[in-house]
């Protein structure tokens, strides 16, 4: 990428925060009135009068309402509460009634339980102390795109953001991205987790985050992903091999009879949460893998899914009854995917 940098090019950057909200040029830092006056009462008009925005419990905030053509290229974010399940993002393009984004905040960003503070690397995502979230997936629309983020909590969260952006002329063949939150707890015993499905177009699939909850002593990671292309039924065109193997890991993530943390550019297994022998008694894993350099290409549809499978006596696998969440992120040509119901405040809260 670096040589996009020594040609011209006909684009205007703007962003999108609490002391611009509407991106305009030359229109950012004139709040006199806003979350931070108290502070800067000596100070005056251009001293960071408006730096966040207040989540009220039970609303809807609209964070950035944009018209015109262009992409937004970075999101960054962090919220006072820590909580992150009980503020759902959600992002529309080109005034579709269906938001093409939908998931817990904190999910969205691959950290499901981020009240733990785990560093983050990799191309597409990155969480930095103490609670930096960042996503770097570009976001194209042809007339315009709404982010609002739903609290769910009790209390009021602080939510501090910035969107950049660029104006530009799209080609006609540019497609939108799109992300989809799901959970199953318990996962029914031998069937399969669904990661996607019911998805239509054109497109590409460019990564998977999943937080795992195993339910089971001993290794819980020997399932196969699969992803079903075009029409695939019965069996799907890409079988992978194990659960870490996806995750571009070996062998349980095992380093001498310990689990090895890793963050890397397009795969990570970074933030375990491990049992403390009597309250925090359950594990988590969270894992990401970004398809940025070998995109999964669909023409028609697509369905992703993946095996819960541990091992019992004799050598058998057993198929487990995990606590799974994901999101999914894909490119495609279409907006009209309906997504499934989304789960209440109680289907999502992590113990």
């Amino acid at each position: 990428m670096l040589n996009n940098l020594t040609t011209k090019k006909n684009i205007r950057t703007f962003s999108v925060s609490p002391e611009n909200l509407t991106g305009e040029k030359g229109k950012g830092g004139m709040a006199v009135e806003g979350t931070g006056a108290r502070q800067a009462r000596e100070l005056g008009q251009g001293w960071k009068i408006n730096p966040l925005l207040v989540l009220h419990p039970g609303t809807t905030t609209v964070l950035a309402d944009i018209h015109g053509q262009g992409a937004i290229k970075h999101i960054w974010m962090t919220d006072s509460a820590a909580k992150g399940r009980l503020l759902i993002l959600r992002i529309y393009f080109d005034d579709h009634k269906n938001p093409a984004v939908e998931a817990p905040l904190s999910d969205f960003f691959c950290n499901a339980d981020y009240g733990e503070y785990r560093q983050l690397s990799s191309l597409a995502m990155c969480a930095n102390p103490k609670r930096g979230l960042n996503c770097y997936f570009e976001m194209p629309y042809y007339t315009g795109f709404r982010i609002e983020v739903e609290n769910r909590g009790e209390k009021d969260s602080a939510l501090y953001y910035q969107i950049d952006c660029e104006e530009k002329e799209l080609p006609p063949d540019t497609l939108y991205f799109h992300a989809q939150f799901r959970r199953t707890n318990p996962l029914p015993y031998a069937t399969p987790y669904v990661i996607l499905d019911n998805i239509k177009g054109n497109g590409h699939y460019v990564g998977t985050y999943m937080h795992w909850g195993p339910k089971n002593n001993g290794w819980w990671g020997e399932g196969e992903i699969k992803f079903y292309l075009d029409g695939d039924t019965d069996f799907p065109t890409i079988c992978g091999t194990g659960t870490e193997d996806y995750f571009c890991g070996a062998y349980n993530f095992d380093v001498e009879g310990q689990y090895r943390e890793y963050t890397t550019p397009y795969a990570g297994m970074y933030k375990v949460r491990r049992t403390d022998g009597i309250y925090a008694s359950q594990r988590y894993f969270n894992m990401y893998r970004w398809h940025i350099t070998d995109p999964i290409y669909f023409k028609e549809d697509i369905k992703v899914t993946i095996q819960a499978l541990s091992w019992r006596s004799e050598g058998r696998y057993l198929p487990t009854q995990d606590d799974i969440s994901s999101v999914a992120y894909w490119y495609s040509d279409t907006l009209d995917d309906e997504y499934p119901p989304f789960p209440d405040r109680n289907a999502v809260e992590i113990i």
